[in-house]
Order: structure tokens, then C-alpha cells, then sequence
């Protein structure tokens, strides 16, 4: 059984936790909190029950250690938790003990391997994939993401716009532990009742007002390439990685392409402004700007342009991001 780690709460309200977990996914965030929320089902919210709770570590802790604590029985409970992390750092010698464990796992204990990504050629993982409940940790994308970062505003009781989510979104990437942080600034600096927009957003993360991905992409709307770079000097001096900004352009020329889609299919000029920070009067101009040839032409500079960052081309990253602005605001 395969459960998204955004479903899971909601899984367990209606299924007890089975002998057997896998929490996987390269989302560190998403793993720590589904290994808590697991904790908090079985033991109680909150709960440090050192008699029957279990941490081991797969990379210092051989597999005889992990399966001896995974078959003691539970004291004064119903049952134990046993977490192994790094998961990923059992081998291959330990097939036969692994396979014997999986095959026979001991009712009264639920026992949760969690890893980034297990190897599954082994033939232990295959036997733990078919047998265990397996929660997902994948990156999110998209309206899971979006939805990700509600729930997290909603716990810490905090208001955020549609542009204020944007504007984290494309300023810390797909981090759920940067975003995390910046909305726990964002609980602790917004006034109750207030809702935190893009400003708050900027001022939270240290992002000078008028530096942010919308303002880059209406200086390339204006042609302005002096202003474009002004904005590309401020955040490079800020800290911003230029892969990050790269990142955070290609966000948003995506969304730009597809809200110009839905515009072109019928959407209101007010439905589409709101996600690229616009007026609405201005859409139909905005959206002239960015023709798609001009679009397809951005994609493909973005592809050089990320290969010269990463492959470390001659030229700092600075001079490269500056070639690609350029050529951007040349239409």
C-alpha cells in the first residue's frame, strides 16, 4: 500500500499502523514529519515512552541489533515503535535476515525504515515493498505544494495571500524546510489577523522590495536590461545562488506560459493577473510582450544557461546570468 505523505493523517484515522513501514522520498521534511505523525498515532501525541519507542541507525547498527529490538515485547503497552534511519545502509549480506524478518514480522511492533531512496534490486527491499505500508516522500510540485504550504500556514495560524505563496514559493524553491522557516518568521512578525502578502514575504526572507522573481520578469516584459541586471546584482549580493535565481525565472516563465494559455482559452484578465503579480489592465499587453516564440526561445537559453552553471563554463555564474537577461530582454 503506497500512501502520499500529505494523505497520511488522514490514512490513519481509518487504518491501524501495520507491522511493517517504509518512509521514503528525498524530502527530509516530509520524512521527519510522517515518522511523527506514525510516533504520535501509535504511542500518543507527544508521548516519550522510552520503554517502548526504538531509534537505530542502519549505517551504525547492524541488522541482528535492528531485528532483536524489533521482536521484544512491548512493556505495558500493546505495542513498540522501532525507527531505522538510513535505511538505505543495509546491504546485500543481510538479505536472509532481513528476508526471515519480513516474512514472519512480529505483530506487536511497528517497525518504520525510513531512507532517501532504497535500492531495489535487493531482494529484502522488494520483500519490504509488496509487504509494508509505504509513504511516500517524493518532492512536491504544483497544487500539492501549494496546498502543502497552507496546511503549514494554517498550524502556525497564519494568513497568506495567493501572492505571498508565490513569491515563497519562487524565492525558496521546493526547500520545504527553507519554506518552513520563512513561514514561522512570517507567524511571528505578521500582525494577528493580517494576512501576509509578497512584501512581508520579501521583508521575512531578506529580499529587498522591487528584487523579486515578478519584478526580473517585468523588466524583461519593459526590455529593461540595465533594471534587470540591477535586480540580478541585488540578489547575488543578498546571498541568492545563481542556480536558485535561475530556478526561480524558469518557475515563473512556466507559469507565464501556462496562464497565458488559459487567458487565450477564455480565463478573465482578472483570474490570470493575480499569480504574475500584474494589474489586471495590463494583461493583454503583458502577454504581448512574451510572445511564444519568444517563450520557446527563453526555454532553450535556460537549458544552455543551466548547463553552463553546473558544468562550470568559463565565466563566473554572475557573467553567465547576465548573458541570459540580456538575451531575454532583446526579446
Amino acid at each position: 500500500m503506497i500512501v502520499k505523505a500529505l494523505t497520511l493523517a488522514h490514512y490513519l484515522q481509518r487504518e491501524a499502523i501495520p507491522p511493517l513501514c517504509l518512509v521514503e522520498g528525498e524530502e527530509e521534511e516530509l520524512r521527519r514529519t510522517a515518522v511523527v505523525t506514525l510516533k504520535d498515532q501509535l504511542l500518543g501525541a507527544g508521548t516519550d515512552d522510552v520503554f517502548n519507542c526504538a531509534q537505530l541507525y542502519a549505517d551504525e547498527d547492524g541488522a541482528s541489533s535492528i531485528l532483536t529490538a524489533a521482536r521484544e515485547i512491548p512493556v505495558f503497552a500493546p505495542r513498540r515503535l522501532v525507527i531505522v534511519k538510513q535505511a538505505d545502509k543495509i546491504t546485500a549480506r543481510d538479505n536472509e535476515a532481513w528476508l526471515a524478518y519480513l516474512a514472519d514480522p512480529c505483530e506487536t511492533t511497528a517497525l518504520i525504515l525510513v531512507a532517501e531512496k532504497l535500492d531495489k534490486r535487493l531482494k529484502w527491499t522488494q520483500a519490504l515493498v509488496k509487504r509494508a505500508l509505504v509513504v511516500d516522500c517524493g518532492p512536491l510540485n504544483g497544487a500539492a505544494l501549494t496546498e502543502w504550504i497552507r496546511s503549514e500556514a494554517a498550524r502556525l495560524n497564519l494568513k497568506i495571500t495567493d501572492e505571498g505563496i508565490a513569491v515563497l514559493r519562487e524565492s525558496a524553491g521546493h526547500s520545504l524546510a527553507l519554506i518552513k522557516r520563512d513561514l514561522e518568521k512570517l507567524a511571528l512578525t505578521t500582525s494577528a489577523g493580517a494576512a501576509a502578502g509578497a512584501a512581508e514575504v520579501e521583508a521575512a526572507r531578506g529580499i529587498e522590495p522591487g528584487a523579486s522573481v515578478f519584478d526580473l520578469t517585468k523588466a524583461i516584459e519593459a526590455r529593461d536590461c540595465r533594471r534587470a541586471l540591477e535586480i540580478l546584482a541585488r540578489n547575488l549580493e543578498a546571498g541568492e545562488a545563481p542556480l536558485r535565481i535561475l530556478g526561480a525565472l524558469v518557475w515563473q516563465y512556466r507559469r507565464l506560459w501556462k496562464t497565458k494559455d488559459l487567458f487565450a482559452q477564455g480565463k478573465s484578465a482578472g483570474e490570470v493577473s493575480r499569480p504574475l503579480g500584474i494589474e489586471p489592465y495590463r494583461v493583454k499587453s503583458f502577454f504581448g510582450r512574451f510572445s511564444d516564440p519568444h517563450l520557446r526561445r527563453a526555454f532553450e537559453l535556460f537549458v544552455d544557461t543551466d548547463s553552463k552553471l553546473k558544468g562550470g563554463s568559463a565565466g563566473s555564474g554572475r557573467r553567465v546570468m547576465e548573458t541570459l537577461l540580456l538575451s531575454l530582454c532583446r526579446g
